[in-house]
């Protein structure tokens, strides 16, 4: 019988990766506001930059700090992937399955709600969640 449950760990830690990665990606190479945010605003880059000065500047350090806890939750992940979710302590599957919607579930919704050119992309980043939880629950 295939053993699931270092499956579901790993799986799980592969979530908290992505999400390091994501993290990374916020605090060094996103740019301040999209194509997607300015078509959702309805509005011009040269707009934005007239009307708004500091925005692009402000909108930066928004998502440094996005970014860190972005980073942060991953690194949590990975560490309770490691741990609490491997060992099957209890309470290990509710703080997961909550941390999942909280964090990446909660952004891809609304990545689908404002329809975010990335909102398929940030789904596959939330599949290790949802397949890590489902192994989990399949291992007795």
């Amino acid at each position: 019988m295939l053993k699931l449950k270092p499956y579901s760990a790993s799986m799980l830690a592969l979530g908290g990766l992505l999400l390091v990665a994501m993290g990374i990606y916020f605090v060094l190479l996103r740019p301040s506001l999209l194509p997607e945010d300015l078509r959702y605003m309805g509005s011009t880059l040269q707009n934005a930059k007239e009307n708004i000065p500091d925005l692009l500047k402000w909108l930066q350090k928004v998502f440094w700090v996005m970014g860190g806890y972005i980073f942060t939750t991953g690194l949590l992940i990975i560490f309770i992937a490691l741990t609490s979710f491997r060992k099957r302590l209890r309470g290990a599957f509710n703080i997961v399955a909550i941390a999942g919607i909280s964090s990446i579930g909660l952004m891809t919704v609304v990545n689908f709600m404002i329809g975010s050119d990335f909102k398929w992309f940030l789904l596959i980043f939330t599949l290790p969640w949802i397949i890590a939880l489902i192994l989990y629950r399949l291992h007795k």
